[in-house]
């Protein structure tokens, strides 16, 4: 039985997400190039601090999961965006890099309290086995996100400078998503489950997540997510190699985002007509499929960017798959903390992905091996994904 869901609370999370998406992950790779011009500091320093931000998350997510189930998420979520304030305030004013890291390690704390993964969690707890469709919708927003504020910010940033624009986006993040989320989210759980349960002792949560099933599928997800992102993300310097200009390229990196989107789109339609292990099969294995031929197949550029859309859309379904995997397979009874532990590792490798294309690139001797390099593994983990 689903809890009481407040009267426009999906809409509501809905927006939050997508400020929150907006101001506490994309905001930096916006700012990225005047924040290295004034400070001094290189891209790949500046980048950095976003990758720190996220592995905070991706470590304090199950701490997070267990305390959503524990608590609901009014408490949880609402102190979490106090602190994404306090740390979009002290980018702005940060007067050294020990305290721009130090900012983004707060912004840590607060997307592993914002953004999807407790958002899943209260959606799940809301909707139960009806579940899919409102999932679907928060990340068909969210995935707007960058579309939205990445122009609003960086003409902000033209406007005021950037130390005034990230004042400009904590006051945002206060006035917008502080309030949404002590209105609109649950002070605690009021369902019949919320009144039978009890705080599950570690031994139990140990013994669904490190079960062989659990810990197989965590890491065939973990390893498709940081592929897939590993490559699409990186997808202007590969198809420049293949004799691509600049111009093309970043368009081919706006129409990935959209075949992002679209995929989202389609997953309630393929969950329908798969069972969960087929499911995950098939995204797994045409993201290889998709991965391989970004790494062989030399042009035209048309071709390359309409395989890259293919890419997007298995990203996109990607996100879905990772929200329900834990559902399908063990249930809602203690999902947050179930799923916080899940998803660790998958926010992890999300961080070091965009870092480590360029890097193994550099290693291999370009982006179509480091794509080969993705290929194989994504290979590896879609054949992991049939034992789960």
């Amino acid at each position: 039985m689903t809890t009481d869901r407040p009267r426009g609370g999906l809409a509501a999370l809905c927006l939050a997400e997508l400020v929150c998406w907006g101001l506490l992950y994309y905001s930096l790779p916006v700012a990225v190039t005047p924040i290295s011009a004034d400070m001094g500091w290189s891209h790949t320093t500046v980048t950095a601090a976003l990758t720190l931000g996220l592995i905070v998350s991706a470590l304090m997510g199950p701490g997070v999961g267990r305390m959503l189930d524990a608590h609901g998420p009014r408490l949880i979520m609402g102190a979490a965006t106090a602190i994404g304030v306090l740390a979009l305030a002290l980018v702005a004013i940060a007067p050294n890099l020990f305290v721009f890291f130090l900012a983004w390690v707060l912004a840590g704390f607060a997307q592993a309290g914002t953004l999807y993964p407790p958002a899943f969690a209260v959606v799940t707890r809301w909707y139960g086995a009806e579940r899919t469709k409102p999932l679907t919708t928060i990340t068909l927003v969210g995935g707007l996100a960058s579309t939205v504020f990445a122009p609003i910010i960086a003409w902000l940033i033209d406007e005021t400078g950037w130390r005034a624009t990230y004042f400009i986006l904590a006051g945002l993040l206060a006035v917008v998503v502080l309030p949404l989320n002590l209105g609109f989210l649950n002070r605690r759980w009021t369902d019949e489950a919320a009144a039978r349960e009890q705080k599950p002792s570690r031994a139990e949560l140990r013994r669904v997540t490190r079960a062989p099933r659990f810990l197989i599928l965590q890491a065939a997800v973990a390893i498709a997510t940081f592929t897939l992102f590993a490559v699409t993300i990186n997808i202007i310097p590969l198809i420049i190699e293949r004799g691509a200009g600049y111009g093309l390229a970043a368009v081919a990196l706006g129409l990935v985002g959209f075949g992002q989107v679209a995929g989202r789109f389609g997953y309630p339609s393929l969950e329908r007509h798969t069972s969960t292990r087929l499911r995950t099969v098939i995204l797994f294995a045409a993201g290889a499929v998709g991965l391989w031929l970004l790494a062989l197949v030399p042009g035209p550029t048309w071709l390359l960017i309409g395989i890259g859309m293919v890419a997007g859309a298995v990203r996109g379904c990607m996100t879905l798959l990772q929200a329900t995997a834990v559902s399908d397979r063990w249930g809602t009874k203690n999902f947050g903390a179930v799923n916080g532990v899940f998803v660790a590792p998958i926010t992890a490798g999300t961080a070091l992905a965009p870092v480590a294309g360029p890097a193994l690139a550099g290693v291999l001797g370009g982006y179509p091996m480091m794509a080969v390099a993705m290929a194989g593994l994504l290979s590896l983990a879609t054949l992991l994904s049939a034992r789960t």
